[in-house]
Order: C-alpha cells, then structure tokens, then sequence
C-alpha cells in the first residue's frame, strides 16, 4: 500500500505569528480519517513569526521531536534544559509523567521554520528527558540518517517507542533505496524540494503511508529535504 496524502490536503491555520499545516488532526482540524499512522500522530509544519512563539504549557506521554528547516528557536522547558537550535539540530522532548516547555523565536526580523513531530510512546509515565543533536548535511546527502531510534545506535537520540526517524537530502542524479521489513509501516515526508517515491511524483508537504512494501526508492530529487519513519 502506498497512499500519497497530498500537502493542499492539509489542515490549515494562520494565527499571524503562527501559519502552521496539520497533516493529521490537531487542534482545531478534525478529520477522522487522518488521526495519525500506527505511533506517529502529529506531523505539524509550523512557521513562527520574528519575536512570537509558544508560551509556556504542558504534555506528558508524548515523544516530541522538532526539525528545524530555516531560521532558530529557543526553548525552555521545567527540566532546566534550555537552547537555541538551528537547521540541521533536531531536539526529543520525552513528555513523560509531565513537562512544561516554551518555543520562542527571538530574531527580530527572520521567522523560524520547523517539523513539530508527535509519537506515541511505548511506556508512559517514564521520566521526562530531554535531548537535542546536530546532523550535518553531509550524513544526510544522498542517504537516509538515522536521526532517532529506541536503542540510540549510531549516534542517533533515543526514543520511547519501536520507531526509527531518518533524515536525507536528495538531488540531481543521487538515489536511495530503503528496504521496510516484513510487517513494518513506513510514512514518508517531504520537507521541501520534490522527488519521486516509487514511481509517485511528490512536492513539498506531501506525505505517503506505507504498508506492505519491502524495497522504497526516492530518486529524482530537486533540493529535496525528507524524513523516514520506520513504524510498528
């Protein structure tokens, strides 16, 4: 199976500091037929204006992982972690038992571009965590890098759940070839750029669920920024 869920299929909100595109139902944008895929449940595309953000409030049970893309963002959170991160840094917030957390952009011209990525964990009630890392453009050109996964091999930030996130920068002539095993879901996410999954033409914001497929192309890149999610 191989189901392309299309960028202007999107939920949508512009907040005026916040323009932000739901690939599955959050907040206000409620569609039941797109409540997440196997432990991954929220995929948001958010843009923060300069100087706005997210106030302080609380989570718990969630692994919350953001992307950066363009511009940075400063978090702080009740762990006494807090940080500024930029493209290329990809920061794991284990909610947990609870934990509260604020986003900020403090450019005062540029606005701050990023992934916000929600996945179910496997226990809840674990101890809150928090961890952040720098993958440079070379591990991810022309390759899909392990950027999370449950045993944190290979450099990449532990998660609280059977899933494994990848990052990978394609163009021009480059070509990866993924095998998904026996059993394993797989959802795809193009970041920007476009590029061809399998035959499928994809552009910026698109998505595709995938299930019962061994062997996944991505070839034909144009400036293309996409994340992998090996699921249950």
């Amino acid at each position: 199976m191989i189901e392309v869920r299309q960028a202007a299929d999107r939920g949508h909100a512009n907040h005026g500091w916040l323009n932000s595109h739901h690939t599955f139902s959050f907040a206000g944008y409620h569609d039941p037929r797109q409540m997440g895929f196997s432990a991954l449940r929220v995929i948001n595309d958010d843009t923060v204006a300069a100087g706005a953000g997210f106030d302080t409030h609380s989570h718990r049970d969630m692994e919350i992982l953001s992307y950066v893309l363009e511009g940075a963002l400063a978090h702080k959170d009740s762990m006494g972690s807090g940080s500024v991160i930029h493209p290329g840094d990809v920061q794991l917030m284990s909610a947990g038992r609870g934990v509260s957390h604020s986003e900020f952009n403090g450019s005062k011209t540029d606005p701050s571009h990023f992934l916000q990525i929600w996945i179910m964990p496997k226990f809840t009630g674990v101890k809150p965590n928090y961890q952040e890392k720098f993958f440079s453009p070379e591990e991810k050109r022309g390759q899909l890098r392990l950027i999370a996964s449950q045993d944190g091999r290979d450099g990449s930030l532990t998660i609280v759940q059977d899933t494994e996130i990848f990052a990978g920068l394609l163009d021009g002539e480059e070509r990866i070839v993924k095998s998904l095993a026996p059993g394993r879901r797989g959802y795809l996410h193009v970041a920007r750029g476009s590029l061809t999954f399998n035959d499928v033409a994809l552009a910026a914001g698109d998505g595709v669920k995938i299930a019962d497929e061994t062997e996944l192309t991505l070839e034909g890149g144009n400036q293309a920024e996409v994340l992998f999610f090996d699921l249950p």
